[in-house]
């Protein structure tokens, strides 16, 4: 049977691809994706066909895929992060029923809730959500109480596609809404073009990242009630006993 593989190319750099990942790549014989994630990949596997579609352009960039795999050639699908975590799979298992012919297997990826910690330090140790900001395909209502109960919960929070053009204030609606059960002061990160050119982390409270203007390439971080800086670093104890 032909071959299509969904492959999490991790944050964006070479090295933060997994050894499977690029294993998979390298024996595949078309690259398919949005277009800003294969401009991150095509300089490591020269030799490949790519296929583009813009952003929006998800189903057709799917279809687009599954043809090419059905004529044969072992095709791969590429995202940002995990190819599970807000990526392509889903759509992609939904689609193949149209092309019984075709294998789909799903190569996993680093997705930006895990690369993020572990630039900021250890902000999720413990019990944690992630949650979108973007309300394309999720109305904001729900998302509103999706934060809502995550804050009451006392979990850590990362927050994905914290802000746009169009969303600029979204950031700041969303530290709204867990200030109401989080205590100003819990320790907040944000890291901004992760394993990418220009990568930088700052952290803040709460009631001071409200005020902060972030980008679709920024991942925030929420801290729980014990979440501490240590030494320049977020943390989130686990709750395990030091002897001192």
């Amino acid at each position: 049977m032909s071959k299509l593989y969904v492959v999490g190319i991790g944050p964006g750099a070479y090295e933060d691809m997994t050894l499977k990942a690029v294993h998979t790549l390298e024996n595949c014989d078309v690259i398919v994706g949005y277009t800003v994630y294969v401009d991150l990949v095509k300089e490591h596997f020269p030799k490949k066909e790519f296929l583009t579609t813009p952003m929006r352009k998800e189903v057709e960039r799917c279809r687009m895929a599954f043809e090419q795999a059905a004529t044969g050639k072992n095709t791969a699908m590429i995202c940002s992060g995990d190819a599970g975590v807000y990526g392509m799979s889903g759509l992609i298992l939904e689609i193949g029923a149209e092309y019984p012919e075709v294998t789909v297997e799903i190569i996993p990826g680093v997705t930006a809730a895990l690369s993020g910690a572990a630039v900021l330090g250890a902000p999720l140790m413990h019990d944690f959500a992630v949650i979108s900001l973007s309300d394309l395909m999720t109305p904001w209502e729900k998302i509103e109480r999706r934060l809502q109960a995550a804050a009451e919960s006392d979990m850590a929070i990362c927050l994905y596609n914290p802000s746009s053009k169009k969303r600029a204030d979204y950031l700041k609606k969303a530290c709204d809404i867990m200030l109401e059960s989080k205590n100003p002061n819990t320790v907040c990160g944000i890291v901004s073009q992760i394993g990418r050119e220009g990568e930088q982390r700052q952290i803040y409270t709460l009631a001071a990242l409200r005020e902060v203007q972030v980008d679709m390439f920024t991942t925030v971080f929420i801290g729980n009630e014990t979440t501490k800086v240590v030494n320049g670093k977020m943390v989130t104890p686990r709750g395990y006993h030091i002897n001192r």
